[in-house]
């Protein structure tokens, strides 16, 4: 008996987890195909967007660099931050080295955000889903103590059917869980690369940014 086959031979609960499974793959394998592109265009972005940076005479020089270089916009909010402006508002007041360590965490922040998004779903689905396969397979025992109880004895037609449902939906839970985690701790460690690049970057422009002015007056 195919899987086929015994989806469309079980219940409502059988189909409901069957179908939640497939959901969570699906959503999974979206998240690990687009975050690796991203993080795989913005590990090279965010060390070639620096370099550029750090080379140029000055702000106005580097922010078209930055602007063919930093496609995930992760470097050029940072530079872009430290332009202090008074507005007239309390984020506008105060000592310049706080405004620019407020507004540094702040872009970082968002920087960090895009890259860390998608990251929260392959947690839970890499938690979740083999306890979403557990369900599956004790409401298949279920059926097969069931079906045992009905005849009397046991028969491999009765049991083999519910069996074959718990043993596919283990296997099922196991499936959508284990890439998740994979791609949970690859990425995290690529992100964490990045990560610890953008905060040594964000350190290095306040210092400059504190000992001289970085835009034109």
């Amino acid at each position: 008996m195919n899987p086929a086959q015994l989806f469309w031979q079980g219940d409502a609960l059988t189909r409901g987890v069957a179908l939640l499974l497939l959901a969570m793959s699906v959503c999974s394998w979206v998240v690990i195909v687009w975050k690796s592109w991203l993080l795989r265009r913005a590990s090279g972005d965010v060390g070639r967007s620096v370099a550029a940076f750090w080379s140029s005479l000055s702000v106005a020089e580097a922010l078209p660099k930055l602007q063919a270089f930093d496609r995930e916009a992760l470097v050029i909010p940072l530079v872009v931050a430290t332009k202090l402006e008074a507005n007239g508002t309390l984020a506008g007041v105060g000592d310049p080295s706080q405004q620019l360590t407020r507004v540094l965490r702040d872009a970082l922040h968002a920087a960090l955000a895009k890259l860390n998004a998608g990251q929260v779903l392959l947690a839970t689905v890499g938690a979740t889903a083999p306890f979403v396969g557990l369900l599956g397979t004790v409401w298949g025992i279920y059926h097969a103590l069931a079906g045992i109880a009905t005849v009397g004895q046991v028969t491999i037609d009765k049991i083999s059917g519910p069996v074959g449902e718990a043993l596919i939906m283990t296997a099922a839970g196991l499936a959508v869980a284990i890439p998740a985690v994979l791609a949970y701790n690859v990425l995290g460690r690529v992100i964490g690369r990045i990560e610890a690049e953008l905060e040594g970057f964000a350190r290095d422009l306040r210092e400059l940014a504190s000992t001289r002015p970085v835009w034109p007056a």
